[in-house]
């Protein structure tokens, strides 16, 4: 009984409990495919630096692409949870060409680019349509909880996933790895259709109604304030991340397998952040800890750039700053995500979301390409200081806005604008 009492309240109802398993499964599953994909196109292939490129951006580009017509038909389309059932399945047959094809010895750099872009495109459909079954499936006074719980998921696959995923491409290549990755997404699949929430109808097709994700985002203050902060920090990050492996590896002579364990402490900083963040909302408040998440996360990396003296001394300041930057993202990732789903209304959510997503990501790519042409100019250490203070002051965005000072998640007729 003491045990059960332990377990988390959401995880005792049968349908998250499902959905829930079927996400910890496929994320994990993500992993493998992130490090068996690039090993296929380097080792079997012999893939150079252009054509690793063409690969992330195939990766990348249907976020960019389909966020908002994906997230506008999602809103019109009353069974968003066999649309999601669907693209489990769509992923898990693309990642079973690859080992077919390399059976065969047909196996080439272009399929691998389509794969990649049919996968990235499948997955947008799988989000859009994915808070809106979770509204459906948890009430409001468990948003945070199941924000927690999914996050916790998410942090324990970048804790696991790529050490399988290394274990299986190194006993039977990176080709067939992918083998499980597929398997994850037919078990995701599976525990989907075994719930039946209850889903918001559709909502009917107006004027407007593929950029009223975009104007209710734009128009909406929180989410506004919302939107520039984490826009803010993806660009800085990215500027960041694009540079960091060269830095850590050329100029603080850390080795791959040192980096990877560094890495590894800032999943168990994220398993941290997932577990406790609960407990900071309901001490703080929503808002607060959305604050504290973002500095709680941005702060921390200012550390990267500030080592130096003995390796010793340079990696504690490197696990210091993964593990802690970790648990604030955690933190602002699990208290936005829950103020998101008690904001946005039923009717606009997919489209809010696909909107949020094309904006918020498209930063990506321009970050990375600054930073590296800061980093050729201006040096490596330089742009990361850019970098880590740019993404530091993100927070300025929330200060002025109503976030700092909601203690509780909003009601949609308290925050929401009427949507016309």
């Amino acid at each position: 009984m003491a045990l059960v009492e332990r377990v988390p309240a959401l995880l005792r109802e049968r349908a998250f409990r499902r959905y829930w398993i079927g996400q910890t499964v496929s994320l994990t599953g993500d992993q493998i495919s992130l490090i068996a994909i690039p090993l296929a196109a380097v080792l079997i292939l012999g893939a150079d630096a252009a054509a690793m490129g063409w690969l992330k951006t195939a990766e990348l580009l249907p976020t960019l692409l389909f966020n908002l017509p994906l997230g506008a038909w999602a809103d019109r389309y009353a069974h968003r949870r066999r649309a999601m059932i669907a693209a489990d399945l769509g992923r898990a047959v693309l990642l079973l060409t690859l080992p077919v094809a390399y059976t065969l010895d047909v196996l080439t750099l272009s399929q691998l680019y389509a794969v990649a872009f049919g996968i990235g495109a499948l997955t947008v459909l799988f989000e859009v349509c994915n808070t809106t079954l979770l509204v459906a499936l948890v009430p409001t006074e468990s948003y945070v909880q199941a924000n927690a719980l999914v996050n916790g998921s998410r942090s324990m696959s970048w804790l696991a996933g790529p050490g399988i995923g290394g274990v299986l491409v190194q006993v039977l290549t990176a080709p067939f790895a992918l083998v499980a990755d597929a398997l994850t997404y037919v078990v995701s699949a599976g525990y989907l259709a075994r719930i039946k929430p209850v889903e918001p109808p559709p909502a009917p097709v107006a004027k407007g109604h593929f950029t009223e994700g975009l104007r209710w985002v734009l128009r909406e203050r929180s989410m506004r304030a919302l939107f520039a902060a984490s826009g803010t920090i993806q660009f800085f990050n990215y500027m960041f991340h694009t540079l960091f492996v060269l830095y850590v590896t050329t100029e603080l002579g850390i080795g791959a397998g040192l980096l990877g364990l560094i890495l590894a402490a800032g999943a168990v900083g994220g398993l941290i952040g997932a577990a406790c963040a609960g407990s900071v909302v309901r001490r703080i408040g929503v808002g607060p800890s959305l604050v504290a998440g973002f500095l709680g996360f941005t702060l921390p990396l200012l550390l990267i750039p500030l080592a130096d003296g003995p390796l010793p001394l340079v990696v504690g300041v490197m696990f210091a700053a993964e593990f802690l930057s970790c648990v604030g993202v955690m933190i602002a990732d699990i208290a936005g995500g829950s103020f998101q789903m008690a904001l946005i209304p039923d009717a606009v959510r997919a489209r809010v979301m696909g909107a949020y997503r094309t904006l918020n990501h498209g930063f990506r790519p321009l970050g990375a390409l600054v930073g590296g042409l800061l980093g050729t100019t201006i040096g490596l250490r330089p742009t990361l200081w850019i970098g880590t203070a740019g993404a530091v002051l993100s927070v300025l965005w929330l200060l002025p806005s109503p976030l700092p000072r909601m203690r509780e998640l909003p009601t949609r007729e308290e925050e929401s604008v009427p949507i016309g």
